[in-house]
Order: structure tokens, then sequence, then C-alpha cells
């Protein structure tokens, strides 16, 4: 069974559902969470609070929302809902909008979810999954494409584009150009909880690494906004959504938007930027 197969069940997914608006849709998720007793009321008023807060940074990917907050007491166990809409919302992400799938996250700590974020983060980076979670007819459907695609997760949605292939076999280690500077050998993704969409970001960014051969020299850490302002001196660079980018301000460490927290291609272009490759 896949690490997503056990955090989603039949009852936590719900398809063609109708939403009003961003609030109505993540609301529909936390119900799913709420009525499994994963969590309670108020974790789904706290993920609706994390977006008017920290704005639409939770949609990682075109069409693709990941609704999540911090671990509290509403939290009664690790759990996943899965909704897609009847009409996609706009959240008010500049280019991943509308949202057709929110899916929910309840974590009672902060590694349970791991190894699920990876597969999810792997399978969204690929066209074909994404085609099939769109015609899923039903949950028993959408459930079986999740469990069945995971289960090879390690290669999909990694490109094997000319550019990212090209860079396999580079050898030397990172150094950043704009300070002359050498690596610090860190690099963090970075979201408002540290928990979701950060390690979206940071899987995609090692499936780079991964490939570039590049994993030997450079760890790669997620992490919150305020714990990132401490950690920033650690790092080459910090990678993360444009939201939580002027949430950090200057932190004396170049700051790199990514549009797409699935996108290998957009990681690859974005490295290659920053330590000139």
């Amino acid at each position: 069974m896949s690490d997503l197969s056990r955090l989603l069940d039949l009852a936590s997914i719900r398809l063609d559902e109708p939403a009003g608006d961003w609030r109505e849709a993540v609301a529909r998720a936390g119900e799913l969470l709420e009525r499994r007793g994963a969590a309670g009321g108020e974790y789904t008023r706290a993920m609706i609070a994390n977006v008017e807060e920290n704005g639409p940074y939770i949609v990682v990917a075109p069409g693709f929302a990941f609704a999540h907050a911090r671990p509290t007491g509403a939290v009664h166990r690790t759990a996943m809902s899965w909704v897609r809409l009847a009409v996609p919302v706009e959240f008010g992400h500049a280019t991943n909008d509308p949202v057709t799938h929110v899916v929910a996250l309840a974590a009672d700590d902060s590694t349970a979810h791991v190894r699920a974020m990876r597969d999810l983060a792997t399978l969204l980076g690929s066209p074909e999954t994404r085609a099939a979670l769109d015609r899923a007819s039903t949950s028993e459907e959408m459930l079986s494409v999740l469990s069945a695609l995971s289960e090879d997760t390690p290669s999909a949605g990694v490109p094997t584009s000319s550019a990212t292939t090209s860079a396999t076999t580079a050898t030397a280690t990172p150094a950043r150009t704009e300070t002359a500077a050498e690596s610090r050998n860190k690099i963090l993704t970075v979201c408002g909880n540290g928990l979701g969409t950060s390690l979206f970001l940071k899987n995609t960014l090692e499936q780079v690494l991964d490939r570039w051969g590049w994993s030997r020299y450079l760890t790669v850490e997620a992490t919150d906004t305020i714990s990132a302002r401490g950690k920033a001196q650690e790092a080459d660079l910090i990678l993360t959504s444009g939201e939580i980018a002027r949430t950090l301000g200057d932190v004396g460490v170049p700051v790199k938007v990514i549009e797409n927290f699935t996108s290998t291609t957009e990681l690859d272009a974005a490295l290659r930027e920053l330590y000139d490759v």
C-alpha cells in the first residue's frame, strides 16, 4: 500500500463538488477531514485563515491547491482529503488559477506525512497523471489512479529533456557567482508552515539535484517563514512562492520565486540561473 493510500480513503474523496469561491472549496475539503475524525472544525477554519494571512501560496501547480495549517489540538491524526470541483475557482494566484483540485492535509506532527507529500508532488509533476485525475469518474477510480501511480514514484514526473540530462554528468561543487562565495551546501524551500507546500518544492528540487549528480553536495531543507529568516545565512539561496518571498523580504541571500512547485523544468532553470550552470 502506498503512503498516499494510507492517508486517503474513499470517504475522503469527492468529485465534481460545487463551491462558490476558494473559501468554500477549502471548507469542502476540511469537512471531509472532520467527517473522518481526523480534525475538528477549528482546523478547517485555520486552513482558510492561512490563505487569508499568507496569500494563495498553497496553489502549488496549475489547477491544484494544497490546503493545510499548523498542527494543533484540532488535529486528531494525520490524514488527507481530496476534492475535485465541478467548476474551477479563483484563489488569486497570478499563474496557477483557476483551481480544480483541492487537497487538504491534517498532520499531527511534522514528519508523518513526508513520504506521502513526496509521492503526491512527484505524481502531480506528470501530465499523464494530471489527465488521469481529471478523467476519473468515481472516487474508487481516483484512489486507484493515485495508488497505482504512486507505486513507481522515483522516476515519475522527471523530464528527460536535453537541458536536464546534460547536467547529469556535472561534477563541480556548486558556487554562487553573485558573490563569488563558496557554496554553503544548503538550499531552503519555504512556505508559511514548513509542512506542506515547502515539501512539494523540496521534492521537486531533489529530483533535479539527483539528475544533475549534485545531491552529494547540497542539502535541501523545507522550513517555515519564521525559521527561514534565522536560517538564511546558512543557505546559498531560498526557493519559495511570490507571496512568501514578499513576507520574507531581504534576508541576505537570493530568494527565487517558483510558480509551479511540481515542475522539474522550472526548478532546473532556476538552479542554472542561481548557480551559473
